[in-house]
C-alpha cells in the first residue's frame, strides 16, 4: 500500500516537475516568438509610414498637377474672354467710324447735288434762250430760202420726197434683181430641200399604210393563247414569219407588222390556221408556217400563171413568173402593184396598136409594160433603184433588150434607146395618175384638213376659214374692222409659217387671207 502511495507520490511529483519544466520551456519559445513578433511589426509599421509618405506625395504631385491644368484652363478662358471684347470693341469703333464716314459722305453728295441742280437750272435758261435765238434765225433762213427758191416749205418738202422716193425704187429694183440671182442660184439646193421635207412628212403615213395588217379576233380571250407562257408562242411565230406581232388594248384585234407584204400574208395565214385549229404552241406554230409557206409559194405561182394567161405574154422565166405573183401582195399609195401593172400593160399595148408600131412591137410593149416593176418585189434587198434593178433582173432573165431599156429607163434613170420606153413611161404615169387609183388614208386626210381651218380659225380677226383643193390650198376670210390690209400679209405669212412648222402634209399649201369692206347705205 505504500508502496502505491509512494510510487503515486513520485509519480505526481514527477509530472509536477514536467509541467514546471515544461512552463519554463514555453515561457522561453513565447519570449522569443513575442521578440520576433515585435521586430516584424516595427518593421511593417515603419514599411507602412515609409508608403504613407510616398503615397501622400504622390497625391500631392497629382493635387499640384491638376490644380495647374485648371488653372491654365481658367487663364485661357479669361484670355480668350478677353479678346472677343476686344475684338467686338474694335468692330464697334469701326461701324461707327464707317457710319460717320458715310454720314459725311452724304452730307458731301447733298452739298454737290445741290450745286448741280443749281448749274443746271443756269444751264437750262441759257439752251432755253439759244432755243428761240435759233428759231428765229431759221424761221429768217427759211424765209430767205423760199424768195430765193421761189417756192415754199411744203413744195420743198414734196419734191424732196419725190427725189427720195425715186432713188429708194430704183435701189429696191436692184436688190431685188440681185435678189433674183442669188435665188436662182440657190434655187436647186431649196428644191432639194423642199423634195426631203415633202418625203419626211408622207413617210410615216406611207410607212403605216404599207407595212401592217390587222388580223381580227372573234373575243380577246385568243390573245392569250397567241401570245403563250411568258410569251413563248408569239416569239415563235415572231421568228418564224419574220413578222413582228403587236398586240395591245385594241379590242379583238391583232397588228401585224412588216415592211414585207409576203411575210405579212404567210403570217396572217399561218395566224388564221393556228387560231382556227386551237393547237398554238411552238412546234405546231412551226409545221403550220412551214406548211403555209409552202402552199403560200404554190399559191404565187398560180397568180403569176393566171396572169400572163390573162395578158396574153407567153414564154416568162419561172423567175420573173414569181415575181408577178408576188405582186399580188404589193401596194403603192393604196394601189395593187399587179392592178397596176396588168393595166399598164394593157394600156402599152392600146397605144403601141394606135401607134401602128405592128403586132411584135405590141407584144414586147404589153410584156414591158406588164414587168417595168418587178423591182419592187426582189429576192433580195438591194441598194438599187427598183427601175434599175428590175432591168437587172430582166436582163438575168433573158428577155429582149428593149424590155431591159423600157424597165430601167420608165423612171428616167437610163437612156431611152427604144420607142417602147416612152410608151412604158407614160403609160405608167397614165395608170398611177387615174382618179381613184392612188388614195390617202381618209381618216388622215380628214383630219388634215380640220386641223388647217383649226390653226387658221385660232387667230384673231379671222371669221371664217377654208381648206379647198384637197388641202393644197386655205383660204382665210377677216373681219374688215379688226384686220388691216397691212395686217392680211403679216397674217397670211404667220398661218404659212405656223402650217409648215406644226403640220405635216404633201405637196405645198397656199394660204390666201381675203378682206373685203363694204359700205351699206339705204336711200329712202
Amino acid at each position: 500500500m505504500e508502496s502505491i502511495i509512494t510510487a503515486a507520490v513520485i509519480g505526481i511529483v514527477a509530472l509536477l516537475i514536467g509541467i514546471f519544466l515544461g512552463k519554463i520551456i514555453f515561457s522561453k519559445n513565447t519570449k522569443k516568438q513575442i521578440e520576433e513578433a515585435n521586430e516584424i511589426a516595427k518593421k511593417t509599421i515603419e514599411d507602412a509610414k515609409t508608403l504613407a509618405e510616398t503615397l501622400k506625395e504622390k497625391k500631392l504631385l497629382e493635387a499640384k498637377e491638376n490644380f495647374l491644368k485648371l488653372k491654365s484652363e481658367h487663364d485661357k478662358d479669361v484670355t480668350q474672354r478677353n479678346q472677343k471684347l476686344v475684338e467686338a470693341e474694335s468692330r464697334i469703333k469701326q461701324q461707327q467710324q464707317a457710319s460717320n464716314d458715310k454720314n459725311s459722305s452724304l452730307q458731301r453728295q447733298i452739298q454737290e447735288y445741290e450745286q448741280l441742280k443749281v448749274n443746271l437750272d443756269r444751264q437750262l435758261e441759257v439752251v432755253s434762250i439759244k432755243r428761240n435765238e435759233l428759231e428765229r434765225h431759221q424761221e429768217d433762213h427759211i424765209k430767205r430760202l423760199e424768195k430765193v427758191a421761189s417756192l415754199s416749205a411744203e413744195q420743198a418738202k414734196v419734191e424732196l420726197m419725190e427725189a427720195v422716193k425715186e432713188e429708194a425704187r430704183t435701189r429696191a429694183m436692184s436688190q431685188v434683181k440681185e435678189i433674183m440671182e442669188e435665188a436662182k442660184l440657190n434655187g436647186n439646193k431649196e428644191a432639194k430641200k423642199i423634195i426631203i421635207q415633202s418625203i419626211q412628212r408622207l413617210a410615216s403615213e406611207q410607212a403605216i399604210e404599207n407595212a401592217i395588217t390587222v388580223f381580227n379576233l372573234e373575243s380577246d380571250e385568243i390573245k392569250g393563247q397567241i401570245i403563250g407562257r411568258e410569251g413563248r408562242n408569239i416569239r415563235a411565230l415572231e421568228a418564224a414569219t419574220g413578222v413582228d406581232l403587236i398586240i395591245d388594248d385594241t379590242p379583238e384585234a391583232i397588228v401585224l407588222s412588216c415592211f414585207d407584204p409576203l411575210r405579212r400574208e404567210l403570217a396572217r395565214l399561218s395566224l388564221q390556221r393556228l387560231v382556227q385549229d386551237g393547237r398554238i404552241h411552238p412546234a405546231r406554230i412551226e409545221e403550220v408556217v412551214e406548211k403555209t409557206k409552202k402552199q403560200l409559194d404554190d399559191q404565187v405561182m398560180e397568180i403569176g400563171e393566171r396572169t400572163i394567161i390573162e395578158l396574153g405574154v407567153h414564154g416568162l422565166h419561172k423567175d420573173l413568173v414569181r415575181m408577178v405573183g408576188r405582186m399580188r401582195f404589193r401596194s403603192s399609195y393604196g394601189q395593187n402593184l399587179l392592178m397596176h401593172s396588168k393595166e399598164t400593160a394593157n394600156l402599152c399595148g392600146i397605144m403601141a396598136a394606135e401607134l401602128g408600131l405592128g403586132q411584135k412591137v405590141v407584144k414586147l410593149a404589153k410584156r414591158a409594160g406588164l414587168l417595168h416593176d418587178i423591182g419592187k418585189v426582189p429576192d433580195e434587198e438591194t441598194e438599187l433603184s427598183h427601175a434599175l434593178l428590175g432591168a437587172k433582173l430582166a436582163e438575168k432573165a433573158g428577155e429582149h433588150a428593149s424590155i431591159v431599156n423600157a424597165i430601167g429607163a420608165h423612171h428616167d434613170e437610163m437612156e431611152m434607146t427604144y420607142i417602147i420606153s416612152p410608151i412604158v413611161q407614160a403609160c405608167d404615169a397614165i395608170s398611177g395618175a387615174r382618179p381613184g387609183a392612188r388614195r390617202e388614208m381618209m381618216q388622215s386626210y380628214l383630219q388634215r384638213i380640220k386641223d388647217l381651218e383649226t390653226l387658221a380659225m385660232a387667230y384673231t380677226g379671222v371669221e371664217k376659214a377654208y381648206a379647198i383643193q384637197a388641202g393644197r390650198e386655205l383660204r382665210v376670210i377677216v373681219e374688215a374692222d379688226k384686220v388691216s390690209d397691212a395686217e392680211s400679209g403679216k397674217l397670211s405669212f404667220e398661218i404659212a409659217d405656223k402650217i409648215q412648222k406644226e403640220m405635216q402634209f404633201p405637196g405645198q399649201i397656199k394660204v390666201t387671207v381675203i378682206r373685203e369692206l363694204r359700205a351699206v347705205n339705204i336711200a329712202r
